[in-house]
């Protein structure tokens, strides 16, 4: 194994919980789509300045009704996000976490912070609330934000929701757009940690989108929220500003939010 591997492969175990500018146009039978630009800022020791564009579209339809209507494990309703850990303790702050896993930005972000979010998690110093949006489908005319949200949910039956997360961003695609493929999506399985009864039933999950209007309507629930970018970052419902964020300052915001 090279060392890459290895390290790689270390982050998707950390994860296991303790208990470029797009120029989009509109279509022409569908009106003008809406296009948000937005700029985040990341100072871990050199600041590093990434810009990502969102695109929203309101063509759901087809997709909302396909598959199934089962809800995941540990999501209490159509819309609501995963709750990674539903034990934590009622004075923690809640953490709401939006991310597309074709989002090159929302790759960086899970870099620079996916093990400190993982660490509060297993402190149970926040509860973590998960929401994998499929708006880039519309935006790289594909459908891998859409089939990787499913894949997710899948693997959160089984409790491996932040082990497939971080898997999934750690295999992103060099190039923006190039998406996942079914076999990509399996291997992320596994490396999560997913084998034998677990992995077949998480295979027969994902083959029959059993989570499907689930995911889709998570994307319609977040654009109804004012959820217009990714990642998005929400502390007990307000948003966390990106601007410069540390992982000092993301300690320092929840311990403040801490009752």
């Amino acid at each position: 194994m090279t060392s890459t591997s290895a390290s790689r492969k270390a982050k998707i175990q950390a994860a296991a919980p303790k208990g470029g500018i797009r120029n989009a146009k509109s279509g022409g039978n569908g009106g003008a789509n809406r296009i948000v630009v937005a700029t985040v800022v990341v100072v871990v020791v050199l600041a590093a300045v990434i810009t990502a564009v969102i695109l929203g579209s309101s063509d759901k339809k087809e997709a909302t009704t396909a598959g199934g209507s089962a809800l995941p494990k540990n999501v209490a309703a159509m819309g609501a996000g995963i709750v990674v850990n539903p034990t934590a303790p009622a004075n923690v702050p809640t953490l709401d976490l939006y991310e597309d896993f074709q989002c090159p930005v929302c790759a960086r972000f899970e870099e620079i912070f996916g093990l400190q979010i993982v660490d509060l998690v297993k402190a149970n110093q926040v509860k973590l609330v998960a929401h994998p949006l499929s708006f880039l489908d519309d935006n790289l005319r594909n459908d891998s934000s859409n089939r990787a949200a499913n894949a997710a949910s899948c693997a959160a039956d089984a409790d491996k929701f932040l082990q497939y997360h971080a898997a999934t961003f750690q295999g992103q695609p060099k190039t923006e757009g190039a998406g996942y493929t079914d076999a990509d999506l399996k291997r992320f399985a596994v490396q999560a940690g997913l084998d034998g009864p677990t992995l077949t039933t998480w295979e027969q999950c994902y083959a029959a989108k059993s989570h499907n209007q689930w995911v889709e309507s998570v994307q319609t629930q977040s654009e109804k929220d004012g959820v217009n970018g990714t990642p998005t970052v929400k502390l007990n419902g307000k948003v966390v500003d990106l601007s410069g964020l540390t992982r000092d300052k993301l300690a320092a915001e929840v311990k403040a939010a801490t009752k």
